[in-house]
């Protein structure tokens, strides 16, 4: 009689079956967009049970998440029961703890030290700064511990470093300093978290016995979302692979998206590379989405070079095709997707499967704020809503101190934002004083600035405030509010103490200060803003009613949604011009990957939106259709027909269709109404600009035509250099 098959095999397709029953060697799992990833994983965990390949305290499995690990080990346990719990089964930093803490004395530790936070770690650089003399104005906290946690993401020691060009950083203090972070750290009986993979490693290269042990220990080793480790976690993972080589990594290159935090592309591209007897399965099988969205998203990702490669199919039937729309600016994008969001709703959507994905966390605001308008229930995944924000709450806080001066919790907020030297002593006179004679904090300041109640210098700093404060409040008048706030963030040195941050979220906090300026022009009065950012607070977190969800795309990297809209597809914006002048093609194509990204969340229906226009600090600028709008086929797209847009936004290089918008569930899609606002736009056919003739645009001023591309041209301004611009909004000169 033939052996039974195990019930957990029942379901999987010919490629799932060979990752679960590929057991012994290295084997690389290049799993697509929406084909099983995680089913195959917890069936391999079952199987290696099963087939009596080892016990669960001999297999390792690593993931990125806490959640991914506890929904691996609850799915497992479903299929083995309570042995489940014996897996060495968690995050690379859990499972690296929990190694470390077992030979801490190797590296001067003891096996209950502390793992250091953020803040503690900045605030332990700072003393460091400090006590090397180091000029923290010029060189920023953040910007050095950044550069000392990129070397531990390469798990470089400190002796390793003084080559690399970071360590240029500091007027070439680098090395010394990261020498002696990490000896304080020892003293402290601390580490932070990059030091976890970095102490392991270096016990298993200087105590090869030790390596030994946990070599012998684990007898297999699985790794989910291998794309995304960075070269620390590439070399532990390889260390411990290295006599048993029963290693098996599950990724998708074309979903590697975190380059900017350490993620190294080149550990998924090259696995075959480090292990040559590898065997390589691919996951093809879309279980997601529809075949349009399906065959777009492949199309993008199929421009890109970095990649091994796969074809990924689905038995779903075609859906609608993937809504292309362009709108003249970030507004009426707002209006057109809220609008759509509606119509779904009509149609019997629920709102928890509708989901708005946006590249940077500035473009929520103004899907908040429409949202609100219309009452649309929504939340914000991944971070704070647009007035919730540390940079936001800490400018409306001046705004308030400048319409109301007796408002203490924002003098409280920002009375050291930026430093301004003013230490706790100096803080708790003031509050005594306000107390005590009870009047407001900023009265208070006023009188304790003529006394000698304070050392001088924090008695000049807080002089300094109050005399600014009386200056912006004089000014509130005669400024509109957009005005005053860009003054007062400038004045103050909020704006440059975010610009002088290095860390990796401080563009996204200026973009968001940018935001909110552009916010307040769109009312008459201070008062009149600050009301309203008071009921946009006010709304209550509600956990229960369906919402739409609004989140960035980084963010919803393994999430799915019926349908997704994809706003804010325009050069510069996405793909990010900073991603692509900070890192050139590779920077490129990591955009590429997000876009992928983006659109294989949908399950059913996705639509993409572009602006004519995004308007920065007062002043509209023209903005051209993402590049990526190029890589998607156009016969996987219904293209708006959209009155009224420069010709460069609707033009014969599109597949126009006359389909109806999507707004129902598959298959009953009714027509919406174009909401294009109309609006008349210069535009010279791109013949009158031949290569050679002078034109003029509004913003970069007079140029000559260097080449002609489509309705794009290249020219080389006078003033602003060389510039690729759409030829609807150049005139000749």
């Amino acid at each position: 009689m033939p052996a039974q098959e195990p019930p957990y095999l029942a379901g999987l397709n010919p490629p799932q079956r060979d990752a679960v029953l590929t057991t012994d060697g290295p084997v690389l799992v290049l799993s697509g967009a929406g084909t099983g990833k995680t089913r195959v994983l917890i069936t391999r965990l079952a199987h290696l049970i099963h087939a009596r390949k080892a016990w669960p305290s001999q297999v390792l499995a690593v993931t990125f998440t806490n959640r991914a690990a506890r929904e691996m080990r609850g799915r497992v346990g479903e299929l083995i029961g309570a042995m489940a719990d014996d897996f060495w089964l968690g995050t690379f930093h859990a499972i690296a703890a929990r190694m470390l803490r077992r030979h801490a004395e190797l590296v001067g530790l003891k096996s209950n030290f502390t793992i250091l936070d953020a803040d503690d770690q900045l605030r332990l650089i700072k003393q460091l700064i400090q006590a090397d003399g180091i000029d923290e104005k010029r060189w920023p906290a953040r910007m050095l511990l950044s550069a000392i946690e990129r070397w531990k993401d390469r798990a470089l020691r400190p002796e390793q470093v003084k080559s690399d060009p970071a360590a240029g950083l500091a007027n070439g203090a680098m090395a010394k300093l990261y020498a002696d972070y990490q000896a304080r750290l020892i003293t402290l009986n601390a580490c932070d978290f990059g030091d976890l993979l970095a102490h392991l490693i270096r016990i298993f290269q200087d105590h090869p016995d030790v390596l030994a042990e946990w070599q012998q220990r684990f007898h297999y080793i699985l790794v989910d979302e291998y794309q995304d480790t960075n070269v620390a976690q590439y070399l532990w993972l390889r260390l411990l692979a290295q006599t048993r080589r029963n290693l098996c990594v599950v990724g998708d290159e074309d979903q590697s998206i975190y380059g900017w935090r350490g993620a190294e592309i080149g550990n998924i591209l090259e696995f075959s590379k480090h292990f040559p007897e590898a065997v390589t399965i691919r996951l093809e099988q879309n279980y997601r989405s529809t075949g349009h969205i399906l065959a777009a998203a492949s199309g993008l990702i199929a421009r890109n070079q970095d990649r091994l490669g796969k074809t990924l199919w689905t038995e779903a039937d075609a859906g609608v095709p993937v809504q292309v729309a362009g709108v003249w600016d970030g507004e009426e994008e707002a209006r057109r997707i809220a609008d759509e969001i509606e119509a779904l709703q009509r149609a019997g959507r629920l709102l928890d499967s509708i989901a708005v994905l946006v590249r940077a966390g500035f473009q929520t605001r103004e899907f908040e704020e429409r949202f609100l308008t219309i009452g649309l229930a929504y939340r914000v995944v991944g971070g704070p809503r647009f007035y919730e924000r540390q940079e936001v709450r800490d400018a409306v806080a001046y705004l308030r101190l400048v319409r109301s001066p007796e408002d203490d919790l924002a003098f409280e907020r920002i009375v050291n934002v930026p430093k301004r030297g003013l230490g706790d002593a100096s803080l708790r006179t003031l509050t005594v004083t306000a107390r005590g004679l009870g009047i407001s904090l900023m009265a208070a300041a006023s009188r304790l600035i003529g006394t000698d109640e304070l050392k001088p210098a924090a008695r000049k700093a807080l002089s300094n405030l109050v005399e600014d404060f009386n200056r912006w409040r004089a000014m509130a008048d005669g400024l509109a509010p957009e005005e005053l706030a860009e003054t007062l963030l400038d004045e103050s040195g909020y704006t440059a103490m975010w610009q002088a941050d290095k860390s990796p979220d401080a563009p996204g906090r200026l973009e968001n200060l940018k935001e909110l300026v552009r916010a307040l022009e769109e009312f008459d009065t201070l008062e009149a803003f600050l009301e309203h950012v008071a009921l946009v607070s006010e709304r209550a977190e509600d956990t229960e009613t369906p919402q739409a969800t609004i989140m960035t795309l980084h963010a919803a990297k393994g999430l799915e949604f019926d349908c997704v809209f994809l706003p804010g597809w325009e050069d510069g914006l996405f793909p990010s011009q900073r991603s692509m002048d900070e890192n050139g093609t590779r920077g490129l194509e990591e955009e590429r990957r997000l876009a992928y990204v983006g659109i294989t969340r949908a399950r059913v229906q996705a639509m993409i939106t572009y602006a004519a226009n995004r308007r920065i600090h007062g002043q509209w600028q023209s903005a051209l259709p993402s590049r990526f709008l190029e890589d998607l086929p156009a016969e996987h797209l219904n293209r708006d027909q959209t009155a009224g847009m420069p010709a460069a936004f609707g033009g014969s290089s599109w597949n126009t269709r006359t389909t109806p918008s999507w707004g129902a569930p598959r298959g009953r899609a009714p027509m919406l109404d174009a909401r294009a606002t109309v609006i008349d736009v210069p535009h010279r056919p791109v013949a009158d600009h031949a290569v050679g003739a002078r034109v003029f645009h509004q913003k970069f001023g007079y140029g000559r035509v260097s080449a002609v591309e489509g309705d794009k041209l290249d020219i080389d301004f006078e003033t602003s250099g060389r510039k690729k611009v759409m030829a609807g909004f150049v005139t000749a000169s």
